[in-house]
């Protein structure tokens, strides 16, 4: 069974309802429909989660990364992928109480389902060889957000406006920003009615029309102070007395200085880029993983995410290959039919605009009355499983003929509510709005081990430790020179500052201002940095040591700090001889040390833009290879196309052809029986027979060579459909050559090394800085 096709995701087989069991032709979704996202509806029992697992396995083995949202905690398990499918491996998984109740230990259990998960990836032809190829395929991760079991994410570090100028976009952000905060407090985030709303907007907006990122501090100080005096016609006064503001104030500061409160600000910032691509461009599976937050923080944070995934997806360019897949498991409560909670908005923005962009969002549910099916008409592709109730059934119909209708299709209605209640696990009825009909299907063994929701402590097992902090480099400021109270005397023509005004002990260091000119007009890269370089001269090497800074970021005084300890630099470092030599050693090390790193992609002839990262630069690769690859597959079948009509043709021609000479030989066969019967009664009349019986016998010859026109008919059309046949296989062979000239695990990206212009590299304003420890 050949289920391996470029651009295809295999979720499982056909599914006859008659034989009860699904037969041998592999069921390939096209991940291209991804785009036009999908929903999958089916009650607990249904296989729900394995069906969204598999999606999800399935394009990552494409390349394609995926953000997805985990209510309930199921999906870290993607992350128990054995590709040795040993016992050992699965053992840590089992669940004692499982064990118990099928009366075996847990190591017997572990052998049992280590049996089970070989079996049953065999019978759908797979292995752990393609367990490894999945594994090797995506970085899969799990962030806790609020919580230090998982990978921790900062949320609320700052407010930043979102890069795209548009007015609607800037608005819903906005309304977006202060919902979820508003959520997370317990206020009605109502945009219309909630003065806290409003005024919070306001501020916010006000903020953002002058490009400034607003911290959470700010913004609580603004409440007691805004920027403003007005809001709408009204005095800010009249609108929202000081008093109030205040009770809000201490309201949102009391949240903040809450020991709980902290996780929400430390860890990995919370950029949709990264969350979906590595450093190096690999695809990443993220899994945010909130089954531990209250229902406020989850709104909170749904809320949030969705919003910065609207603004990063407004800063993509368009395509129609898909690029990444946003998902959501169990969307209960965050996009429901009448009310508006925070998360709905940009849940609707999402399935109106994502597809633009080749953004897929897949949404999975057991409880569709639930569900704003007016929305969900935006979803293309439909995962049915079994459902509850009839009126499940009734509301899941409702839906799905709104979609069909908004695709310009029709349904039987009364068909799908036949097959959908005779739905069994593990079978799903898809209906896509990119093919005819629907297709019935049993899915696919996942290759993870569907082992159910994750634990908190379960999740610190499959998060690795932080990395190990950095040791400082040996001979660094730490020998044990021992500081005196009396500053050092400098050389006259040296100039000194300080940089620190409280007490404590302050080491020399030599600063210079520098100018970098950078120049690669291949990339359109021309440009200008001025920053401040900072080495401590107590240091062996000390330029290995500088540090740049930005050239208005430290503050430099002339005056002296009180009470300070001074530790004295090597003998014979401080002298304008010495200094002027610092000035050349410095313009050595800028430009050997301080290069600008670009990329390329020579077969895609792609060059990254001075503000690209690699991942950025990587991800624009692997589309531009899948759009590549996407057109070069469509114009295949194209070209096939044509062939397949011609042969297409010649078959239809050749069985009316068939149908015409077993017609005449059926005509000739009755005018040879009337022949034969007019000769048998002359015979008995006594009439004259001979001529009857001559035509009857000629009638006899035409039958055999009309029969034979008929196998020579039949014969044209078994050798057209074997060559139509060929075709089709030619035209798999075409695609699979394709699929293997264009892997996306190895990119091709090479560095660019740009180094600073030597002849524009100045150095100045040389001076001996004290720094304070």
């Amino acid at each position: 069974m050949d289920f391996e096709k470029l651009g295809k995701l295999y979720l499982g087989r056909h599914f006859e309802q008659g034989s009860g069991e699904p037969n041998d032709i592999p069921v390939l979704y096209d991940s291209k429909d991804l785009t036009t996202h999908a929903v999958c509806v089916g009650m607990t029992g249904s296989g729900k989660t394995g069906l969204c697992l598999t999606l999800l396995e399935e394009a990552a083995i494409d390349g394609i990364p995926a953000l997805c949202i985990d209510p309930k905690g199921d999906l870290g398990n993607l992350l128990l992928t054995f590709p040795e499918l040993r016992a050992s491996d699965f053992e840590p998984w089992i669940d004692p109480a499982e064990a118990e109740r099928k009366g075996r230990t847990v190591a017997e259990q572990a052998e049992a389902v280590s049996s089970a998960w070989r079996n049953g990836l065999a019978e759908w032809g797979q292995d752990g060889a393609r367990i490894a190829r999945f594994r090797d395929a995506v970085d899969i991760g799990i962030y806790t957000p609020g919580s230090s079991a998982g990978r921790p994410l900062r949320v609320l570090g700052a407010f930043e406006p979102p890069s795209d100028d548009d007015a609607d976009a800037r608005r819903d952000a906005v309304m977006g920003a202060v919902s979820g905060l508003l959520a997370l407090v317990g206020i009605d985030p109502d945009p219309v009615n909630s003065k806290e709303h409003i005024l919070l907007s306001n501020l916010l907006a006000h903020a953002w029309s002058g490009g400034e990122v607003l911290e959470l501090g700010d913004l609580i100080q603004g409440i007691s102070r805004p920027p403003f005096d007005r809001v709408g016609v009204m005095g800010l006064d009249t609108f929202y007395p000081a008093s109030d503001r205040q009770k809000l104030a201490m309201r949102l500061n009391g949240v903040l200085a809450s020991p709980g409160f902290a996780a929400w600000l430390e860890g990995d910032p919370l950029d949709i880029q990264r969350l979906l691509w590595t450093e190096d461009g690999k695809p990443r599976i993220t899994i945010l993983s909130i089954a531990h937050l209250s229902e406020p923080e989850r709104m909170f944070f749904v809320s949030t995410l969705l919003n910065r995934v609207v603004s990063w997806v407004r800063t993509q360019s368009g395509t129609s290959s898909l690029r990444a897949i946003v998902y959501m498991d169990e969307v209960f409560g965050f996009l429901p039919p009448v009310a508006e909670p925070p998360s709905k908005r940009p849940l609707l923005t999402l399935l109106k605009q994502a597809r633009a962009y080749g953004v897929g969002v897949v949404l999975a549910t057991q409880n569709p009355v639930d569900l704003d099916y007016k929305a969900l008409s935006n979803c293309g592709t439909w995962f049915l499983g079994r459902l509850q109730t009839e009126r499940d059934v009734a509301r899941v119909v409702d839906g799905l003929q709104g979609a069909a209708s908004a695709a310009g299709g029709a349904l039987d209605r009364g068909e799908i509510e036949r097959l959908l209640a005779g739905l069994r696990s593990r079978v799903f009825l898809m209906q896509n709005a990119h093919e005819e009909g629907h297709v019935l299907f049993h899915t696919r063994w996942a290759m993870s081990y569907l082992r159910g929701p994750l634990t908190r402590q379960q999740i610190k097992l499959l998060t690795p430790p932080d990395a190990p902090a950095r040791h400082k480099a040996a001979g660094s400021s730490d020998r044990g020179t021992t500081p005196g109270a009396v500053r050092p005397v400098v050389p006259a023509g040296i100039e000194e500052a300080f940089c620190g005004d409280e007490p404590g002990t302050y080491r020399p260091h030599v600063s210079a201002s520098v100018s970098l000119h950078y120049v690669r007009a291949s990339h359109g890269l021309d440009a200008w940095e001025e920053h401040v370089i900072l080495a401590p001269l107590d240091e062996e090497s000390p330029w290995e040591a500088a540090t740049l800074y930005g050239s208005s970021d430290l503050d430099f005084d002339h005056d002296p700090p009180g009470e300070a300890a001074f530790i004295a630099p090597p003998s014979g470092s401080v002298s304008k001889a010495r200094f002027g030599r610092y000035g050349k050693q410095i313009k050595t090390h800028l430009y050997q040390n301080r290069p600008r790193t670009l990329w390329t992609c020579k077969p895609l002839k792609l060059r990254s833009t001075p503000e690209e990262t690699k991942s950025e630069f990587s991800a624009r690769v692997q589309l531009a290879r899948r759009e590549k690859r996407d057109m070069a597959v469509d114009k295949l079948r194209e070209q096939y196309a044509k062939t397949v009509g011609r042969v297409d043709e010649r078959i239809r021609s050749a069985k009316s052809r068939v149908e015409r000479e077993q017609s005449q030989v059926d005509q000739q066969k009755l005018q040879t029986g009337i022949s034969m019967g007019a000769t048998v009664l002359g015979a008995i009349f006594g009439r004259r027979g001979i001529g009857s019986a001559t035509s009857a016998a000629r009638g006899a010859g035409r039958i055999a060579r009309e029969r034979e026109d008929v196998r020579r008919a039949e014969q044209d059309v078994r050798e057209l459909e074997e060559t139509l046949r060929s075709i089709e296989m030619e035209l798999e062979a075409a695609v699979g050559n394709l699929r293997a000239g264009s892997e996306l695990d190895a990119p091709g990206i090479e560095e660019v090394i740009v180094r600073p212009r030597k002849s524009d590299l100045d150095v100045s304003e040389l001076k001996l800085v004290w720094k304070r420890d």
